[in-house]
């Protein structure tokens, strides 16, 4: 408890804005999803023979993985908060438009009648006797699409929308850091509680005051969302600069903003922690992002879908340049010293138990191992695909988690390998040993920043700022950086700074 408390004293400011980062999103998606779905329910109850339809497309939107919907949304809208808003929307339609479909079918016959009686039309029906009656039917679906959004929400942070979400990934991404990962999903939990606690009273009011308490809500709910907006004094970028999950991606981009802004007029934002290779590849696609550290190896086999021709650093940096600049009309400017390249790791214990020294040591023991990789390195051919073809391995067992849960995954040995980067900060305080790899399985992987031809021929004087950490960063610098990130929780940019004016790029 005591280093939960830490934890929140140093990050509380931080905690605030993730808190109504959250509350906004989840609120604007809750205001869009009642506008769509109760005047569409109250359609349906006029045009009975297309209700069951509709009501089913709204069941399958909710059935589709949240991930798989922003992946699909950023060709389309980019990163940020537009395509979480417009998934989450999305997934609170069915409980509204079901109970706001459900609220009118169900009001008693013989007051309709009596209402036609009077001289009452259908409109005025609805308005004066069906609406009202309904409200409290209504508003329970509501409640249930605001608790389904809030608790959705949190993983809009890897697309950099964002809220609660921010903190958890943080967590994840420093081996399942406790502290961190509660302080982003305890108070995601209450948030949709205290939320819940405020839409049951006006579900009660809502039987005596009928259609002024949803008035009254969306009131409310517009206010919040938009407070925010009106106090955001946020200049807009000239650059965006985006990372993939981890430590070492955020301290590179952290350097790219330092130099472009201390040598350029440029002004740059950042956009960390946004995900695997695909949806960071998407966004600087799209524009979103400007900008971002990519590895040479990952941009040759991964995005061309080619092998290399020579394992050789250099050659292999150039094949991805001419690559990328061919296929996607893209820049790729000098790659740094350092190799990350992917490694296969075990424990000392492991490999000395089974005399493991290289990848084709466990052929014998294949079917006895657990693995341990992530999604993107179980489905890549510079990965395990590539590693069943080479070395003729089949693992008894293979878990797929995020990249932050591999080292605690061994370290208590729930399995016996990981996929692992040379840089890793856990490989020298876990003591893992990385298993030789003679068939040349994995090509270099030395960083880079990748761009649209676009971007630098707008700004051409970034390449020469840039240029500038080309060959530079040794694997010791890198992991040593890492280390201070992901174990003394030092700020990214404190640690960039600190390289960047060691090695005379920046003054003090």
């Amino acid at each position: 408890m005591n280093e939960f408390i830490q934890v929140f004293e140093q990050r509380q400011d931080e905690f605030w804005i993730k808190i109504w980062e959250h509350l906004q999103i989840s609120i604007i998606s809750l205001v869009i999803a009642t506008l769509i779905a109760v005047p569409l329910g109250l359609l349906l109850t006029r045009s009975e023979r297309t209700a069951e339809p509709i009501i089913q497309v709204a069941a399958i939107l909710q059935t589709i993985p949240s991930l798989a919907v922003l992946a699909f949304l950023i060709p389309f809208f980019g990163i940020g908060q537009t395509p979480a808003i417009i998934a989450l929307t999305a997934y609170g339609l069915l409980p509204i438009l079901r109970n706001t479909y459900t609220g009118i079918k169900e009001v008693d016959n013989s007051l309709l009648e009596a209402a036609t009686g009077m001289g009452m039309n259908s409109f005025k029906r609805l308005s004066k006797v069906e609406l009202p009656l309904a409200m409290p039917v209504i508003m329970a679906g509501i409640r249930t699409s605001m608790v389904l959004i809030v608790g959705t929400t949190t993983i809009a942070a890897l697309i950099g929308a964002g809220g609660l979400g921010d903190l958890i990934l943080l967590g994840l991404d420093r081996g399942g850091d406790p502290n961190l990962i509660l302080l982003g999903a305890i108070p995601a939990a209450l948030l949709a509680i205290f939320l819940d606690v405020i839409l049951r009273v006006l579900e009660k009011s809502s039987a005596k005051n009928g259609i002024r308490t949803m008035g009254i809500l969306l009131a409310v709910a517009v206010l919040i969302a938009t407070t925010p907006l009106v106090f955001n004094g946020e200049t807009e970028n000239d650059l965006v600069i985006g990372a993939k999950l981890n430590a070492e991606p955020t301290i590179l981009i952290n350097m790219y903003e330092q130099l472009i802004e201390e040598e350029t007029d440029i002004e740059v934002g950042l956009e960390p922690n946004l995900g695997k290779t695909d949806l960071v590849f998407s966004a600087l696609q799209e524009g979103s992002i400007d900008i971002y550290p990519e590895f040479t190896g990952t941009a040759l086999v991964s995005l061309l879908d080619r092998q290399p021709e020579s394992y050789e650093a250099e050659q292999v940096y150039q094949q991805a340049k001419e690559g990328m600049a061919e296929e996607y009309d893209m820049a790729y400017l000098e790659p740094m010293q350092y190799n990350n390249t992917y490694a296969v790791a075990t424990t000392q214990e492991f490999a000395e138990q089974h005399d493991l020294e290289t990848i084709g040591d466990l052929a014998p023991i294949d079917d006895q191992v657990t693995a341990g990789f992530t999604l993107e390195f179980n489905d890549r051919q510079d990965g395990y695909q590539g590693m069943k073809e080479l070395y003729n391995l089949e693992f008894g067992e293979v878990k797929t988690m995020d990249p932050g849960l591999r080292q605690g995954a061994i370290e208590n040995g729930e399995v016996d390998i990981i996929d692992a980067y040379a840089t890793d900060s856990y490989m020298v305080e876990l003591n893992l040993k990385v298993l030789e790899d003679p068939e040349n399985l994995f090509p270099p992987y030395q960083g880079a920043p990748l761009m649209r031809q676009e971007t630098l021929d707008q700004y051409p004087e970034i390449e020469e700022v840039l240029n500038q950490l080309g060959g530079k960063i040794t694997g010791d610098q890198m992991r040593e950086m890492n280390y201070q990130v992901d174990y003394e929780d030092r700020d990214p940019a404190e640690v960039a700074r600190e390289f960047l004016i060691e090695e005379g790029l920046l003054n003090e």
